[in-house]
């Protein structure tokens, strides 16, 4: 059986006997998960309360929830290097210690630019901890045991997803000993201190057997490049779209460009690359990549726009937009259950454009509630046009990277897959950055969330045909 693990190295599995404690094992990096999965989701449902109690700017609001992802996505690569060649327990720990310190620092933040530091440190000790988990899986279970082990993975994932706005709300509205949405991070320090002291006693150390060097010119390239693009497409339309957000954006292109040729540079001269370029070369692959970008940046814009319109435009609650959006939750967890083990194995590449029209047909519907309510919208009128959009982000989400991992030989499945989860990661601060600033610069909530509708029901049809460069079926 091939290993691949999340920093682009494959080794040959051997036979071996689970670990005594593997199912412990399994339950601490299921902490670590869930802890990601609430910051990434968590967060949107608790800004307007951020922004009322910090006073914080539109801007502010999107670097906090974005800043996370956009960290997460430039050190993701190097945490799994890290792991692979220094050991997988100690990265975890570390990680689960570092997060749990930015975690603090988020929690006391007394103004806006701690907070948003700590989101943005938070993104890095993610990067640490995260890529770890699926390699310790792999030294822990059997190969006989590892269909198991991922069949609990996959649905305790999916449920802390559906629950994570519900939760943002309780957590919020319940002002514990007067927390309000500062709870909402402390919750991640008895997770984080179990996960870290856990592993430290309980985890057997883990390395590949052949570790990559990391590559800290390449990593520094793709966060700066991340950066000079992201920075003015959130705080370009508070300066007036000034000349240097647009010589920053421009700047950002150009070290992608330095990337490429230092990844070559690295090649020729017989050094391990961030990532292998060969990858590139593959129309499917290429495509996409273009797909990751646009499908998670779609998804987690309007999934903003949407926080923001029910809590700033309707005033509704925390706990109350939660559930509002529980339908959106329900939805993409089935259909990312149905897409994956149902649909992609008997359809292919259909089950992909099977979701694109249903999330297209979701926002349609949701345009059309709203031109019929206005500002009088209830949670009753978007439960079925929300259920429908999620549960065609469902049938694209679970099977898409095993349709883009397709297009690449053995050798280089490694490295794609280090390349996808990092898009998204991109993706969603992108997508936060972009549809966010469309939102806050259209005049009204209402008229700015329906705006925020229509550029994700562009993105989906493109989406639709980008779905062709894909090949017909999944990798196994």
């Amino acid at each position: 059986m091939n290993k691949i693990s999340p920093g682009g190295t494959v080794s040959v599995d051997t036979a071996r006997q689970t670990h005594p404690r593997a199912w412990l094992i399994l339950a601490l990096i299921l902490c670590a998960e869930i802890m990601d999965l609430l910051d990434s989701t968590i967060v949107n449902v608790a800004a307007p309360s951020i922004a009322r109690d910090l006073h914080a700017g539109t801007a502010a609001l999107q670097w906090i929830t974005g800043g996370y992802a956009l960290t997460l996505a430039a050190f993701l690569i190097a945490g799994a290097r890290l792991g692979d060649r220094f050991g997988r327990r100690t990265l975890f720990a570390v990680g689960a210690w570092a997060f749990v310190a930015c975690s603090t620092l988020c929690a006391l933040a007394p103004d806006t630019p701690t907070l948003i530091t700590g989101r943005l440190l938070q993104g890095v000790a993610a990067a640490l901890l995260i890529p770890q988990g699926l390699g310790l899986l792999q030294e822990a279970f059997s190969p006989g045991d590892q269909g198991r082990a991922f069949s609990i993975f996959g649905p305790v994932v999916g449920l802390a997803a559906v629950l994570g706005p519900v939760l943002g709300g309780v957590l919020v509205d319940a002002d514990l000993l007067g927390t309000g949405w500062r709870l909402i991070f402390l919750i991640n320090l008895p997770i984080g201190i179990l996960a870290a002291v856990g592993a430290t006693r309980i985890f057997p150390q883990s390395r590949a057997e052949s570790a990559p060097r990391l590559d800290i010119t390449g990593t520094l390239l793709v966060g700066a490049a991340a950066l000079l693009i992201t920075y003015p497409l959130i705080q370009g339309r508070e300066a007036g779209w000034p000349d240097w957000t647009y010589a920053m954006i421009a700047g950002g292109l150009l070290t992608l460009g330095a990337l490429i040729l230092w990844t070559r540079l690295r090649l020729r001269t017989g050094r391990d690359p961030l990532v292998q370029p060969s990858v590139f070369s593959h129309r499917g692959f290429s495509g996409g990549v273009l797909i990751t970008l646009a499908f998670f940046g779609g998804t987690f814009g309007v999934g903003l726009a949407l926080t923001l319109f029910l809590q700033l435009g309707r005033g509704f609650s925390a706990i109350h937009a939660g559930l509002t959006a529980t339908p959106f939750a329900l939805g993409s967890s089935v259909g990312a259950i149905i897409g994956a083990a149902v649909l992609a194995p008997r359809i292919g590449r259909n089950t992909l454009q099977l979701g694109n029209a249903l999330q297209a047909a979701g926002l349609i519907l949701t345009l059309i509630v709203l031109a019929r309510t206005q500002m009088t919208v209830t949670s009753w009128d978007l439960a079925l046009p929300l259920l429908v959009w999620g549960f065609g982000i469902g049938l694209v989400i679970a099977p898409l990277f095993d349709f883009v991992l397709a297009a690449l030989t053995e050798n280089e499945v490694g490295s794609g897959s280090g390349v996808l989860n990092t898009l998204q990661q991109l993706g969603s601060a992108t997508g936060v950055a972009a549809i966010g600033t469309v939102f806050f610069a259209t005049p009204g909530y209402l008229a700015g969330f329906e705006r925020s509708l229509q550029l994700g029901l562009g993105i989906t049809v493109a989406l639709a045909a980008l779905t062709f460069l894909l090949p017909r079926h999944a990798r196994a």
